[in-house]
């Protein structure tokens, strides 16, 4: 049995939402349970998972101290990480979802990093695109600005890029909590953290709240630390939802920050459309593809000229694989994309 080498609070406490993720759990778990950095807790939180995944991680709490299973009645993603942060004890806290996994050495990384800049807020690492049975897929997700991160930069390009790539300072989430209604618990004064009202892009939502509301400084570690593993099922019906969800999201920012919203949205609209269309070309959608470089393109052509050869490469290649069959698209996703 592991037993802490003192009564000291961890000085990091891992939150792992939990549902419907039985294939992947144990991955997840392992990987936390590896690190090198070992002053944590891992707060497992079952979201009613109607699968078999947390039975296959029981033995594991027994046997591990630092380890504890909380179990709710299902909120959703935002939700299972509301109740992480309200349990935390550590300084600390660092998201990982089930589905994904981490490099060993990758609470050492952060640490060190907050240590060396004590006006971090938010550290977050590049993440390396993995598949459904986690094998690399040498794609690394990586912000093309690789320091000073202004509120416009996080609202625009999302740098931090998914919900298992950052670590954030505890006290941060106090300057951003908001109180919003539990529909699940019917609870009306509850305070939120990430908005359990979005099912999807409740990531970029909380990191432009830190944005904005906060002084906290946003800091890469340009290593793949994080496994992000991606789940296409469904990939063009997802992509029009997620899209939908995200203009929830920019609405909200309008009413936070009415003429900061009015003067960067299209040019944040521009980069979540080629973002998407992007993710279309990387599982041989090439029609969808070329949708969605178009409308980017419509939001805004300025932004886009920010990064004109990523920009122009995306629009090329959108163009190119909507003449191929599928077939042929998947053997040049590799060389392009």
């Amino acid at each position: 049995m592991h037993v802490s080498d003192n009564a000291q609070p961890p000085l990091v406490t891992v939150v792992m939402p939990v549902y419907n993720v039985e294939a992947y759990i144990e991955q997840a778990v392992n990987s936390v349970l590896s690190q090198t950095f070992t002053n944590y807790e891992l707060l497992i939180i079952d979201d009613q998972s109607p699968d078999n995944a947390v039975a296959l991680i029981e033995g594991v709490a027994a046997k591990d101290q630092r380890v504890r299973i909380i179990r709710q009645k299902n909120r959703g993603l935002a939700g299972a990480r509301n109740t992480g942060i309200r349990q935390a004890q550590g300084k600390y806290i660092a998201f990982l979802d089930s589905d994904d996994f981490w490099d060993r050495n990758k609470l050492q990384k952060h640490v060190a990093l907050f240590e060396r800049r004590p006006n971090s807020g938010v550290t977050f690492s590049a993440s390396m695109f993995v598949n459904e049975a986690g094998q690399a897929l040498h794609r690394i997700q990586t912000p093309f600005i690789k320091q000073h991160y202004s509120a416009k930069n996080i609202f625009c390009r999302n740098p931090v890029g998914n919900g298992s790539a950052p670590v954030i300072r505890k006290s941060i989430f106090e300057q951003i909590a908001f109180k919003g209604a539990n529909k699940y618990e019917q609870k009306v004064d509850y305070w939120q953290y990430f908005d359990e009202s979005l099912r999807q892009s409740e990531d970029i939502d909380c990191w432009t709240r830190i944005a904005l509301l906060s002084n906290a400084e946003f800091n890469l570690i340009d290593e793949p630390l994080t496994y992000y593993r991606l789940n296409n099922a469904g990939l063009s019906a997802d992509v029009e939802a997620q899209f939908q969800t995200w203009l929830q999201f920019i609405e909200k920012i309008k009413n936070i920050a009415p003429e900061f919203a009015q003067k960067n949205s299209a040019a944040a609209k521009a980069f979540q459309c080629r973002y998407i269309a992007r993710r279309c070309l990387s599982q041989a959608k090439g029609r969808d593809a070329l949708k969605w470089s178009v409308a980017a393109i419509r939001h805004s052509p300025t932004a886009l000229l920010e990064e004109c050869r990523r920009s122009i490469a995306t629009l090329m290649a959108s163009f190119f694989f909507a003449c191929l069959s599928e077939s042929q698209q998947r053997r040049l996703i590799d060389l392009v994309i």
